[in-house]
């Protein structure tokens, strides 16, 4: 048990997160899915091997951005760090998504002892994981000694490099194959160079020569069963298919990290959507308990500088989608017209292996209003690259950016054009998001020597990370700029120095005397953060144009807006208007209508019962004119509307007509087709295909099954396929007729015989599908009822939280009596599984492909099959070395069919190679119990699998022993039901299309139904049970 050491503790790093879990009486290491997001989150890096000039400034840089950060949502970088340097703070990372770089370094111990999962969402050079290399200084004796990564057991993407590391040990030791997901031999670069041994009791597997550097093992030392990680060497010792990294248990809720998310401490395939669909009222409803996906997380917030897409936290809309904020939450929704050009940024998506802006993709940004990542802007941009044929960088290009807005990612200025004295290129630039980020920095501005100031006069927010500006020895104003009012929240920074002294400009460079004292990005009223008195559009000004100017104003608080058009100027310094719009002016420029001031009288406008004319008076203001005139004035310029009317009014009338009879005819028609297809659908359905119903007990007249035509029936899509053959969906359309009747077509890999097909067609039972036609083709098709709730694998996969232990039972009664009435019968199914169960309504199933069985004369005990294609899994070992099918080797198919039930859609011998089923069972192993089911259940599981067939209980023993534990359900089945189960009252009113087309056609008695009320606490309700 020396390999699973280190399982059973937790990460010293953690221990303070453990008191809520302490409380609850669960101490295990569950701390990092236990509090959903209350861990602390930061976002990674992309730097690779650039650094910044000053060494300090890096590790300052690298202890503020990951200083209590817990997961690392993208690249953890750590390069060019001194021996000296205190990296204890790297103890509390658990969790990277992108890669770790470890490179350039000097010091002699990596603190990542708590790292458990890298998730190697974006790999370094496209090929690692965790790169660790050039970690030693050349002209010393020091350098990287030991990899403290003693918790790391998962890397689910990418390989492993570590080389030229001078003085590093034990690295070859790891068993990486056991760490790495899908480990390929050339992403694997780990030299032998170790000179120090593991203690004797790691069994040569170690970080380093304490006892307590063991490798923790977790997948190579599983049993077979295993789908992933382990805690132990057992069957019983797996970890939940979910888990990553490890567990303490076999639970999604005692997993150390997830392969996929982490919803809320229990590990899931998606997080909860925002809607849910309601199998009884048929309806998509809003899912209360519905989180969004962040990285690997479900969270019921995403951070505020990320854009809500469906249901995921994302960095940028894609393109068919915009931009926008509702209640203080900014959503991606889909464009009405032409979207706003959003365009890539620098190492993203088209421009992923940029570096820079350049020459080669300046054209890319232009009439760009977003920027979807980053602008940077390197010597190798603005200068050219004669390595990579690019040439310099024509300033003029850079006015392409006049149309930016927003920059999603960060703004990094390492270069500009000495002719460019400011950034005024981006004057209309509001928003820089620090969704991505350069060592924490969201806006940098680095040694630029000609530039004398910002000239950002539109930025109004910085989201997240930093702002650096230093080294800019002709910059100005930047004293002045009050960036605490630009950052989002008290965490961001300003680094602002070794710029050009505010002394030697104080003077001389000063803000307008119409800027506030937020600062100013330079000189003129143009560049405020905010103004003193007013402002018009971008400028400040002293007052707005209320009395005197060529366009006039009013003042909404502190903006000047301009009057209306149809505003005439005022003089004598009065007012022109007092608000926005025409109906806000003093004194109109041409007529005023009403409260409006307009250009001219409405003249024969559409109103809500007729036309509306107007005239002006001599005031200019507009008056209705006469009823019957079409304008005002005297007598004689009145033109009348008396010939008009009737015209018009006969008109309107004719038009009327003319629709209504129209509408009367095409109601008509498809009336009459309507009445012709249920005539058509009443005759094929009810008078050819019932079966008649004879209380003398004598078999049913088999002439009146229909022998249906292969023009007949035309397949839609596959529905599925077996080892037997294959399900289409499809179209009966009867010869002659234009009635379109859904069905369900098999289509047999192997023919029956014509005594079989004769004993299909008798076939008359509650739970077994009912055949409706044949088809006698070259490959036999049988045409079946189509069931509208699918399969009941998919079902209970699909349901399994609105699934209690009352139905999972009744569905055992069902499929047995089912069973038993083919065993009757003398039909043997040969291929009873979940898939093959079909779902009527939640409480009615029906086992189908009985059409695949054979029948047994009354004097055979047993069929043998021919060769082909066996669903291995499911069949009982004679069927597998002999091709023998019996009634008993049916059982034995029914007990990995309930094991599927009970599961809710498991896979029986999950990873196990179909060609070891044999020996395996011969072995003695078979299926394990499933969670919820109590020992009573899963031992009559175990019997369907006996090796004796005549050992395995009937079909008629397995329904009465069911229908005794379903009178009690919960003492035989353990299920803690999260969402309201199923309601049998609202499925009462459904009725499918055989009870309504072909009423109580069986040849047996009706069901009786009775019910048992039984109180769950842990159920929401419970469905009565039915004894069939």
């Amino acid at each position: 048990m020396a390999l699973f050491n280190n399982l059973s503790s937790c990460p010293s790093g953690a221990r303070g997160s453990l008191s809520v879990l302490e409380a609850s009486g669960t101490s295990e290491c569950k701390f990092s899915l236990s509090f959903s997001f209350l861990f602390a989150v930061c976002t990674g890096t992309e730097n690779k091997l650039s650094t910044l000039s000053d060494l300090d400034q890096q590790y300052r840089t690298l202890r503020k951005y990951y200083e209590n950060c817990e997961v690392v949502m993208g690249n953890l970088e750590i390069t060019s760090i001194d021996r000296s340097r205190d990296l204890s703070f790297l103890r509390s990372i658990r969790e990277v998504t992108g890669y770790v770089l470890v490179a350039l370094n000097q010091f002699e111990y990596l603190p990542l002892e708590n790292l458990r999962i890298i998730r190697g969402t974006r790999l370094y050079e496209d090929r690692y994981a965790l790169a660790i290399f050039l970690n030693y200084r050349r002209d010393g004796n020091f350098g990287l000694h030991q990899l403290g990564l003693k918790n790391l057991t998962e890397i689910l993407n990418g390989g492993v490099y570590v080389d030229q590391n001078k003085f590093l040990c034990h690295a070859d030791t790891i068993h990486w194959q056991d760490i790495v997901k899908n480990a390929r031999p050339d992403h694997l670069v780990v030299p032998s160079n170790s000179s120090q041994r593991c203690h004797r009791g790691c069994n040569g597997r170690c970080w380093g020569p304490k006892e307590d550097q063991c490798q923790s093992l977790t997948k190579t030392v599983c049993a077979e069963q295993c789908d992933g990680r382990c805690f132990g060497p057992y069957v019983s010792d797996c970890c939940h298919r979910e888990c990553a990294g490890g567990c303490s248990g076999p639970k999604d809720t005692d997993c150390f990290a997830c392969t996929n998310f982490n919803d809320s401490g229990a590990c899931v395939t998606q997080c909860p959507q925002p809607f849910v669909y309601n199998p009884t009222t048929f309806q998509l409803e809003h899912n209360p308990r519905a989180k969004y996906t962040y990285g690997a997380f479900c969270v019921k917030k995403c951070p505020h500088n990320f854009v809500v897409d469906h249901s995921s936290c994302v960095r940028a809309c894609p393109s068919n989608k915009m931009e926008v904020e509702e209640n203080k939450i900014k959503m991606c929704i889909p464009c009405t017209d032409i979207c706003p050009k959003a365009c890539d940024g620098i190492g993203t998506a088209s421009l992923q292996m940029a570096q820079t802006v350049d020459s080669n993709n300046i054209d890319r940004f232009i009439n760009c209003t977003k920027i979807n990542g980053n602008l940077v802007f390197l010597i190798t941009g603005i200068k050219g690259d004669i390595y990579h044929n690019i040439e310099p960088l024509d300033p003029e290009k850079l006015n392409v950016f006049r149309t930016v807005r927003e920059i999603t990612g960060f703004l990094n200025i390492q270069s500009w054009p000495e002719n460019m004295t400011d950034l005024s290129v981006f004057s209309n630039l509001a928003t820089i998001g620090g969704r991505s980020l350069y060592s924490g920095i969201s806006l940098l501005v680095l040694k630029q020597q000609w530039i004398s100031s910002l000239k950002l006069q539109s930025l109004g927010e910085i989201s997240a990370g930093n702002v650096y500006v230093t080294n800019n020895s002709q910059l100005c104003y930047y004293n002045t700029v009050n960036w605490t009012g630009l950052f989002r929240t008290s965490t961001q920074k300003a680094l602002i120095r070794n710029n050009r002294d505010p002394k030697e400009f104080l003077d001389r460079m000063i803000c307008d005397p119409l800027c506030s004292d937020a600062g100013c990005w330079g000189p003129g009223p143009d560049q405020c953060l905010s103004c003193r008195f007013f402002s018009r559009g971008r400028t400040c000004v002293e007052s707005c144009n209320l009395h005197e100017g060529d366009v006039r104003e009013f003042a909404n608080g502190s903006v000047c807006l301009e009057c209306d058009a149809q505003c005439e100027v005022a003089g004598d310094d009065g007012l022109t208007c007092t608000g926005p719009g025409p109906d806000h002016c003093v004194k109109c420029l041409h007529f005023k209508d009403g409260p409006n001031c307009v250009e001219k009288c409405p003249d024969g406008l559409q109103g809500a019962n007729s036309f509306i004319f107007k005239y002006a008076e001599v005031n200019n203001e507009c008056h209705p004119c006469h009823v019957n005139c079409t304008q005002g004035g005297p007598a004689n310029s009145c033109g009348c509307l008396q010939r008009q009317t009737p015209l018009i009014a006969a008109g309107v009338i004719g038009g009327l007509f003319v629709v209504i009879i129209v509408g009367l005819s095409v109601a008509i028609s498809v009336r009459r087709k309507s009445i012709k297809k249920k005539r058509a659908l009443r005759r094929f359905l009810e008078t050819e295909l019932v079966e008649p119903l004879t209380p003398s007990g004598a078999a049913p007249n088999q002439a009146q099954l229909r022998i249906l035509k292969e023009t007949e029936l035309k397949r839609v899509k596959i529905l599925g396929a077996g080892a037997f053959g294959t399900v289409y969906k499809g179209i009966w359309v009867p010869e002659g007729e234009t009635v379109k009747i859904p069905v369900a077509i098999k289509i047999l890999n192997e023919a029956t015989g014509p005594k079989a097909n004769v004993e299909f067609m008798d076939v008359s039972h509650p739970h077994l599908v009912r055949l409706l036609g044949v088809c006698l083709s070259p490959t036999i098709q049988l045409v079946t009822q189509l069931m509208p709730h699918g399969c009941l694998l998919d079902y209970v996969h699909e349901h399994k939280d609105n699934i209690g232990s009352q139905l999972l039972l009744n569905w055992c009664v069902q499929i047995a009596k089912g069973m038993m009435y083919l065993e009757d019968r003398r039909l043997v199914h040969r291929d009873l599984a979940a898939r093959n169960v079909l779902v009527k309504s939640p409480n009615h199933i029906k086992i189908t492909d009985f059409g695949l069985a054979r029948l047994l004369d009354a004097d055979e005990k047993e069929y043998n099959a021919d060769g082909g294609k066996m669903p291995i899994k499911w069949m009982a070992l004679e069927c597998i070395h002999y091709r023998k099918f019996t009634h008993q080797s049916d059982v034995w198919s029914y007990g990995v069919t309930i094991w599927e039930l009970m599961t809710f859609g498991g896979k029986p011998y999950d990873g196990i190679p179909t060609r070891e089923i044999p020996d395996l069972l011969e072995k003695g192993e078979r299926l394990p119990q499933p969670p919820i089911c109590t020992i009573d259940v899963y031992m009559v599981m175990v019997k369907c699998w006996m090796i004796d067939a005549d050992s395995r209980p009937r079909f008629k023993e397995l329904a009465a022993e069911f229908s005794r534990m379903a009178r009690d359900p919960q003492r035989y089945l353990v299920i803690q039901v999260r969402a309201s189960q199923l309601d049998e009252e609202e499925l009462e009113d459904l009725m499918d299309a055989e009870e309504y087309l072909v009423p109580h056609a069986f040849s047996i008695p009706p069901l009786a139904y009775t019910t048992r009320s039984r109180m769950d606490p842990n159920r929401v309700s419970v469905l009565p049970y039915h004894a069939e």
